[in-house]
């Protein structure tokens, strides 16, 4: 699978939350460190879509991912649940 067949995945999911996760590297006094966000949440497919497709063009050193979540569900139960791999060669 590539990037934009996990992008529908989480647009076209049963969860009615759309969740966007950014992760990013950050660099602070020669101290790279990987972070990761969630930067937008709407019940809007469409929404979560343009936003995805904003976020995406306007900081492409960023990595984006859209998750499709239900509500009152503990999110550490499933099999993967919302989350995005920063690994040490992107800190390098």
């Amino acid at each position: 699978m590539d990037y934009q067949d996990y992008v529908k995945m989480g647009l076209e999911g049963e969860g009615k939350l759309k969740l966007i996760l950014c992760g990013s590297v950050e660099e602070e006094k020669g101290e790279k460190t990987g972070v990761v966000s969630v930067v937008f949440a709407t019940e809007e497919k469409e929404l979560a879509r343009q936003k995805l497709q904003e976020l995406s063009e306007k900081n492409p050193e960023n990595y984006y991912m859209v998750y499709s979540v239900l509500l009152d569900m503990d999110l550490t139960t499933l099999s993967h649940y919302p989350s995005i791999e920063i690994t040490r060669e992107d800190l390098q």
